[in-house]
């Protein structure tokens, strides 16, 4: 399916793939100008928000220069190179002689949970306005980068919001407001914020492989009552807003119309394939991926992996005792996780196991390490046939059945 060139009238030529672009500003998904105060008070502002916030959220910060004298170049910027990367120990440090463009911006903030930015200077989605009656003529001239205002902060020399902001901001009367110095409850308005724009929790089951070393389609298997793909996919909805089956170019043909498929775009390339293909349908949603090769898949891991999730990391994932490596097919992918796996592809990378060793990921030991054992083969289908068969179910009086 493509999307129509808005340049052209309807009817005409389709040129653009049909492409979901993730919800992000400037720099990353939730970033906000302070903007309307002394850049010092800005600076201290977003330290004191930072140092609050980053012992649970990822953290990043924007300014601009501004000295009156000429900035000289540095390092070996000042020989011609393009780029200069020094490991300063305990920080990274990259220089660049050639402008960044938006687009890699982005991709270099696309890690942060919160970005604040010094908007003095720079745009972003969500303002925060300071009101100082010091400023306000700097601010008046900005009123045109007002168009998100979430908070405003009044300094010691403010006591009410100008009539030049009321005149631009309709509802500004909506919007709170809080003395500059509260930091405790600016703080408290950022985490609340963050809260509420964690990424919705859908369900991906991988179906679409071909099964070559069983001899059949691993998804019709029927250990639990039911095709096993089907089985996943109810097991999941207890947990995530949507399900969702992957299946290969012409499999949903195959798969019961009450469960809704996402075809594989990424063709050849997996289980890789099939996740990129979730994020490509919905790229602000975060994935709980899942293979249809699990036979003794239960509730209580899967409850565990939730309410374990951290949605600060690429992926919350369980540790394999077979690999001694995350596993990437029983795992929660967060949506800061996509551009990470493309660019793995760009270099010639397709095993999402990769990505989770050299990603910031939140590892966790199953429960039941028993619930993480796939079936690839003939001979592994008549071990977990055997162990399903041998499993002791004893019945208490109040009905609950313990395996």
């Amino acid at each position: 399916m493509t999307l129509k060139d808005h340049n052209q009238p309807s009817g005409t030529h389709k040129k653009h793939a049909r492409l979901s672009r993730p919800s992000t500003g400037n720099f990353g998904r939730n970033e906000w100008a302070i903007l309307g105060g002394p850049c010092t008070v800005i600076k201290l502002l977003a330290d004191d928000v930072i140092r609050s916030l980053s012992p649970v959220y990822k953290c990043a910060y924007v300014d601009m220069s501004h000295n009156d004298d000429i900035t000289l170049l540095p390092g070996r910027l000042v020989s011609g190179a393009s780029l200069e990367y020094t490991d300063q120990v305990n920080y990274q440090q990259f220089n660049y002689q050639n402008p960044v463009y938006p687009y890699q911006l982005k991709q270099q903030f696309s890690f942060a949970d919160l970005i604040l930015v010094n908007g003095n200077h720079q745009q972003a989605n969500g303002q925060i306005v300071i009101i100082d009656s010091n400023k306000e003529a700097s601010l008046q001239k900005r009123t045109a980068h007002l168009n998100n205002v979430q908070l405003f902060l009044l300094a010691d020399n403010a006591s009410e919001i100008p009539g030049f902001i009321q005149e631009v901001i309709p509802h500004w009367q909506q919007i709170p407001v809080l003395k500059v110095d509260d930091r405790e409850r600016i703080v408290a308005f950022f985490e609340t914020a963050l809260k509420q724009a964690k990424p919705v929790l859908n369900g991906l089951v991988l179906a679409g492989g071909k099964s070559t070393r069983m001899g059949f389609d691993k998804g019709t298997a029927t250990w639990h009552g039911k095709q096993q793909r089907y089985y996943m996919a109810d097991l999941l909805k207890n947990f995530c807003r949507e399900v969702y089956i992957s299946g290969r170019p012409g499999q949903q043909q195959e798969i019961d119309p009450a469960y809704p498929v996402i075809e594989d775009t990424f063709a050849g390339l997996g289980p890789y394939g099939a996740i990129l293909s979730a994020f490509r349908e919905q790229p602000d949603a975060a994935w709980l991926v899942i293979a249809c090769d699990l036979p003794l898949m239960d509730e209580a891991t899967l409850r565990n992996l939730v309410a374990w999730r951290n949605s600060s990391s690429v992926a919350t994932a369980y540790h394999s005792p077979v690999t001694d490596f995350p596993e990437p097919l029983i795992a929660i992918w967060e949506p800061k996780s996509y551009p990470v796996l493309l660019s793995f592809l760009a270099q010639g990378y397709s095993c999402p196991r990769k990505v989770l060793i050299n990603s910031d990921i939140t590892l966790l030991n199953a429960p039941q390490q028993e619930a993480l054992t796939n079936v690839n083969t003939p001979e592994e289908l008549e071990k977990v046939k055997s162990m399903i068969h041998h499993t002791i179910v004893a019945t208490n009086e109040s009905g609950f059945t313990t395996i």
